[in-house]
């Protein structure tokens, strides 16, 4: 970071618009601020004094009278930019939600945000994943992980769709359906599971616990 005084290597004061581009870089990383993220690149700003600002990344703009008045990148844009690069917030384009089990923040894309359910690293299901089930405590082996819903894949020729079954019911019929099998079931022959004897069934993704 430049210094705003003599050292050897700069044996002259610094221009005094370039020691005011250094105080404001200082005054962005050891000011308290709380930088929230509102999508479409936007960023509320919170200072200690409780006041707010915009900052529009996608025009390097701030509606802090430093920036609107002096047109100068005021500390309020080079916080945010301070936050995303040292990933407490996310980029422009995502948004922060918490994960559906554990509460971990995580950024996802802004579009998918209303999407439903999402997963931290530790708790996304991928084919091969051992599971338990929360209703029975069996073990079962993931094969299939869909982005349908619950609510809109029918059982077999049921009435029931997988959230309207009877055990699903506590469950968000707007979870994603996953397909697992209970491995004891699958018959072995020397080519591999036999296939007649996979039965898959359907389970909302948070009646299922990853097993690490």
């Amino acid at each position: 970071m430049t210094q705003a005084r003599n050292t050897p290597a700069s044996p002259a004061p610094l221009p005094a618009a370039e020691a005011e581009l250094d105080r404001r870089s200082i005054r962005a990383r050891t000011e308290p601020m709380t930088v929230t993220a509102l999508g479409d690149a936007i960023y509320e700003i919170g200072t200690e004094h409780r006041t707010t600002y915009l900052v529009d990344l996608a025009s390097n703009r701030c509606s802090c009278p430093d920036h609107t008045y002096r047109d100068v990148r005021c500390k309020h844009l080079r916080r945010v930019a301070i936050e995303i690069t040292e990933g407490r917030v996310p980029p422009p384009g995502e948004l922060a939600v918490g994960c559906a089990v554990c509460g971990e923040e995580l950024f996802v894309n802004e579009r998918e945000v209303d999407g439903g359910s999402h997963y931290c690293e530790a708790h996304t299901l991928r084919p091969g994943a051992i599971v338990r089930d929360r209703e029975t405590g069996d073990r079962l082996l993931v094969v299939s992980v869909s982005d349908r819903q619950a609510d809109h894949v029918r059982i077999g020729e049921s009435a029931y769709s997988v959230a309207t079954y009877p055990n699903n019911r506590s469950y968000d019929p707007t979870d994603p359906v996953v397909g697992a099998v209970y491995p004891q079931s699958v018959e072995m022959t020397d080519r591999g599971p036999e296939p007649d004897a996979l039965r898959v069934y359907s389970f909302p993704r948070s009646r299922l616990e990853r097993i690490a």
